[in-house]
């Protein structure tokens, strides 16, 4: 993440010239970031907090936008995914007559033996759905956040754009598949340049506190640290629920003319 620059780092990144940065972390990760606000790197970025219900809000501005949008960086802060959205999408991917026996143990009669079996239960469906379903709840909860992205990224003023959330595999990994399958790169690639993440724990010499925090949650961490071919390829095929990227697109919101823009902007 941009705010792990460093010394000669951040000289680096200034080079870059990135005008736009879109953080897909949730407000939880955001708040147990210490360095989110690091001065060298965002001192002229300004921030904006996308939400799913009401229209994007500056948190603090550095610069005012002007007409053309080509003087001001900016900083949005999209959050795909969450603790609600995971819960959600997990009591939807159970069966229904499961569900039904689950939802049967109303809250307010539950004992603690009773609530710990329910949390068991869920927990074993998130096991073994693992990075899959994490990568289809991003798809289908992430929905609105996913075209708030693309659109952005439309923008050709608001290019370079760089966007990230913790280890850029999941929620990032899933918006340049879905770039990248849109402008006509083939599967192998896409599946190749996923697994390119495989070790970005290590690399950021924080995989033992990873284990130590998936594990505190009851979460396999042999699971949800790689990142397998297979996952990617999955995702990608899945696409066909819709008839395709495209149709996939088209039910999210992101039309052929916002599909066209995208397109022209990504190519320049």
């Amino acid at each position: 993440m941009p705010s792990n620059a460093k010394g000669p780092d951040i000289s680096e990144w200034n080079n870059l010239g990135i005008k736009t940065l879109i953080d897909l972390r949730s407000k939880t990760e955001l708040e147990s970031d210490l360095t989110l606000n690091t001065n060298e790197v965002y001192s002229d970025f300004t921030s904006v907090k996308w939400s799913s219900i009401r229209s994007p809000r500056e948190v603090d501005t550095k610069t005012k936008l002007d007409p053309e949008r080509k003087s001001r960086k900016e900083r949005h802060f999209v959050s795909l995914m969450d603790e609600k959205k995971y819960v959600l999408g997990t009591i939807s991917k159970i069966e229904k007559r499961k569900l039904a026996k689950v939802a049967a143990l109303s809250p307010g009669l539950m004992s603690k033996r009773v609530r710990k079996k329910a949390k068991s239960y869920f927990l074993t469906c998130i096991n073994d759905g693992g990075l899959q379903m994490v990568n289809d709840l991003i798809l289908v909860r992430g929905k609105k956040g996913i075209k708030y992205v693309l659109e952005l990224m439309s923008d050709v003023e608001r290019h370079p754009v760089a966007f990230y959330c913790t280890a850029g595999k999941d929620r990032t990994g899933v918006i340049t598949a879905i770039i990248l399958k849109l402008i006509g790169v083939g599967d192998d690639e896409i599946v190749d340049d996923y697994s390119i993440s495989a070790d970005v724990y290590k690399e950021m010499d924080d995989e033992d506190a990873m284990v130590g925090a998936l594990q505190q949650r009851d979460l396999r961490p042999e699971v949800f640290l790689g990142a397998p071919k297979e996952v990617m390829r999955e995702t990608l095929e899945g696409f066909e629920r819709w008839g395709g990227i495209e149709g996939y697109l088209d039910w999210i919101g992101f039309g052929e003319e916002d599909r066209g823009r995208l397109k022209k902007a990504i190519s320049k």
